[in-house]
């Protein structure tokens, strides 16, 4: 059965059952993500032959203060700085190859067959770790009326899984380990490992690591080390340092990639450890970051914050936060919970008496400077949307678009930051959404999540507990509710830029049907004990295929150069006269609050940088003061 909202029978009664065209972005089901379509001109700008096609280019006559390539988060908050900076009469336009704003921050909005809405992220997922964010985010989020401490006192449900008693689990598929299994995971892993589908040896390995490993570098100090495990990554711990059988690297294997975009042959043992690996309990590495951690792995190596902070759309709802300040006809003033459930009024994105424009399905294919560059007092921007290449002149330009993109774009980058801009690849992945009929599977198995080693799937696991207005996550078993998936192409034996490029190629590859197999595949054989049947209790589909994903970030022991030496993003992200560049690539480090300092710190470039700008450091984390070392 087809799932994709667009070829649902006519005669159903659900809402998903009306033709693409003619319901919000949101409501598109299917292939979403970077959608059919949304990279066509841009691929054919790299491989030399958009021009070719084109019989001239249109001048619109529209000028602006600023435009802004890119209708991500940082492109939205560099059109909020800037405007604070210039003044609420500046006009501003932001242009979106996409058919929605925000970017990765992607929102699916699903309808049941009982009637119920369900919302899900189909991208950016989280606002991480609030208490190392920048003075300069912190100011926005307050400008923006987003008060995070809701969601500890009354949006998230801390206390969903222990009240209905599940567990995290992890599914041995046959092809992997010989026979499928699921088992349910324990926190000492002897209460659990023998019912896994290991060999004797790899099962007492494991209960070893997990439960009493040695200090595997006794007599050495806490700095070398931390050194050592900083120069190998943690498969070669596995097998050369801790000796375990093969087994627990397939076990292992994609463990590290939600956090790295790369698996244990690529991740430093050092990372895998800040990650929650096993296997250095004992060894006595201290609380405090290393310097050669990954900016992730310091992050999360010393988070003090709960991973609460979720809108039932992921980041989305700071994309409709920030259009909220930007343009009030398309989405008007309201509560935090008023951004979940307002519908925001597409036609009035690029309304010509908005202050802020957005103008979707056009994708820039160049930007010129009219003049010589230290000397021209505009800037053109030439974008092809919806059967036209036009032009618009603005007196400055933010790129907040992909590193990669910005060479095609710019005619007379200086050699040195083009390079720089190609350094910075992107990590592909896959983020599912999969609406269930209802949860009474997981709730019989007593499952809330699904780690898949050996799958093309890594995880499932049940949506984010969250309500917000009117807006209330699933409470009964028969409820209707999202399950996320997610995977990220590894390529073993390569590097990490290596297999990012092999991955973006294999998932563009990968047609619908397949994903649609595979996901019921995992499914039902995980959940079959549990009484689920694809057929009756999947009821829609939506798979957002993110060939340009995570920012790419600098990692031992591949970027020897990291932390101490120049960045390629330090040259990468240069001011190019009146052209200032953001996006979460200019801070190599892919979160939102990155995006958000990226996009803010080139607002402000444009307009002169007070003394109170935000960082533009790699990483805007936890302070130096906490780096060992």
């Amino acid at each position: 059965m087809a799932v994709a909202a667009s070829s649902l029978p006519a005669s159903s009664s659900s809402a998903l059952a009306q033709d693409a065209a003619e319901v919000t972005p949101p409501r598109r089901l299917g292939e979403r993500g970077h959608h059919p379509g949304s990279n066509v001109v841009a691929h054919k700008l790299r491989d030399g032959i958009f021009w070719r096609d084109v019989a001239g280019v249109r001048a619109s006559g529209e000028t602006y203060d600023l435009v802004v390539v890119g209708g991500g988060i940082s492109g939205l908050a560099a059109a909020m700085a800037y405007r604070e900076r210039a003044g609420a009469a500046c006009r501003i336009l932001i242009i979106e190859n996409h058919d929605d704003f925000g970017g990765h921050a992607k929102r699916n909005e699903f309808v049941s067959q009982s009637g119920r809405v369900l919302i899900g992220y189909g991208g950016s997922q989280s606002l991480q770790s609030p208490s190392y964010f920048s003075p300069a985010v912190n100011a926005m989020l307050r400008t923006l009326d987003l008060d995070l401490t809701k969601f500890a006192s009354s949006y998230y449900d801390r206390d969903w899984t222990r009240r209905h008693r599940l567990r995290p689990a992890c599914f041995f598929p046959r092809e992997a380990f010989g026979r499928d299994r699921l088992v349910t995971i324990s926190e000492r892993a002897a209460d659990w490992v023998r019912r896994a589908p290991l060999s004797r040896r790899a099962q007492q390995d494991l209960i070893r690591l997990m439960d009493n490993p040695p200090d595997y570098f006794a007599g050495l100090s806490q700095a070398e080390k931390r050194q050592r495990l900083a120069s190998m990554t943690y498969q070669q711990f596995l097998l050369e340092v801790a000796r375990v059988d093969p087994q627990l690297v397939t076990f292992f294997a994609e463990s590290t990639a939600g956090y790295f975009g790369v698996g244990i042959d690529a991740a430093s043992a050092l990372d895998a450890g800040a990650n929650g690996n096993p296997g250095f309990s004992a060894m006595n590495l201290g609380a405090l970051a290393d310097p050669a951690m990954s900016p992730t792995g310091r992050l999360v190596y010393t988070d003090p914050d709960p991973y609460i902070y979720h809108f039932p759309d992921g980041n989305h709802g700071l994309a409709r936060a920030l259009l909220r300040h930007l343009n009030f006809s398309a989405l008007p003033a309201g509560s935090m919970e008023a951004l979940v459930t307002t519908p925001v009024d597409y036609a009035r994105l690029d309304d010509p008496s908005a202050a802020t424009r957005i103008r979707l399905e056009s994708t820039v294919v160049r930007v010129r400077h009219l003049g010589a560059v230290d000397r021209a007092e505009e800037v053109e921007v030439t974008y092809a949307g919806r059967g036209t290449v036009e032009s618009v002149r603005a007196k400055h330009v933010v790129l907040a678009c992909w590193h990669r993109v910005i060479p095609y774009l710019c005619e007379g980058l200086p050699a040195p930051q083009v390079e720089a801009l190609n350094d910075q690849v992107k990590v592909p992945l896959i983020y599912t959404n999969v609406l269930l009929r209802n949860w009474s599977a997981f709730k019989r198995l007593g499952v809330e999540s699904i780690r898949a080693p050996g799958h093309f799937w890594h995880n499932a696991q049940l949506d984010f507990p969250v309500s917000m207005g009117s807006y209330r996550f699933a409470d009964q078993e028969t409820d209707p509710i999202l399950l996320h998936l997610s995977t990220i192409p590894l390529f073993p034996g390569q590097s990490p830029r290596d297999q990012a490029a092999a991955g973006r190629r294999m998932i563009s590859r990968l047609d619908f049907d397949y994903l649609e197999y595979s996901i019921r595949d995992l499914l039902g054989r995980a959940l079959g004990r549990g009484g689920f049947d694809p057929a009756r209790d999947i009821e829609a589909i939506c798979v957002n295929r993110w060939s340009h994903g995570y920012a790419y970030e600098y990692m031992r022991p591949w970027d020897t150069y990291w932390p101490a030496g120049l960045l390629p993003i330090e040259t990468a992200r240069q001011r190019f006269g009146r052209i200032a560049i953001a996006n979460s690539d200019s801070g190599a480090y892919a979160y939102a609050h990155s995006a958000v300092d990226q996009g803010i710190r080139a607002a402000r470039e444009l307009l002169g940088t007070p003394a109170d700008a935000p960082p533009t450091a790699a990483f805007p984390g936890p302070p130096v003061a906490l780096f060992a070392g």
